[in-house]
C-alpha cells in the first residue's frame, strides 16, 4: 500500500519572524510554526501537553525550545518532548523549504 504525501504551502521564509511563533491551521491540525535564530524552521502541535495546555505559538523561543506561555514547560522544537521534571510530548511536523516557500509535509 502506498502512502500519500501531502505538502502544504504555509508561509514565505523571508516573511517568518525570527523566534516568534506563528499559528496556522491545516484542516483539523493547529500548528505552531517557528523560525529559529539558526535559520531552521520547526513546526509542532499548537497546544502544550500540560493538562490545561497553553497555545505554543504564543510561547517564548530560546534556542531549540519553546516555553509554554501559561505553565512555563520547556518543549523541544526538534522532537516535541517536554524537559524533565515535567512530562509529555507534542506532535511535530516535517517542514520543507523550497526556495522562499515553507511547506508542512503530512
Amino acid at each position: 500500500m502506498n502512502k500519500t504525501v501531502n505538502r502544504v504551502l504555509v508561509a514565505k521564509y523571508d516573511e517568518l519572524p525570527v523566534r516568534v511563533g506563528q499559528a496556522i491551521k491545516i484542516g483539523e491540525h493547529e500548528i505552531a510554526l517557528f523560525r529559529l535564530s539558526n535559520g531552521d524552521v520547526r513546526a509542532l502541535e499548537n497546544k502544550s501537553p500540560h493538562p490545561k495546555g497553553g497555545v505554543l505559538s504564543e510561547g517564548l523561543v530560546s534556542g531549540e525550545y519553546v516555553f509554554c506561555p501559561l505553565y512555563d514547560w520547556k518543549i523541544s522544537l526538534i522532537d516535541g518532548k517536554v524537559q524533565e521534571p515535567d512530562q509529555g510530548q507534542v506532535k511535530t511536523y516535517q517542514v520543507e523549504i523550497d526556495g522562499d516557500h515553507v511547506y508542512i509535509v503530512f
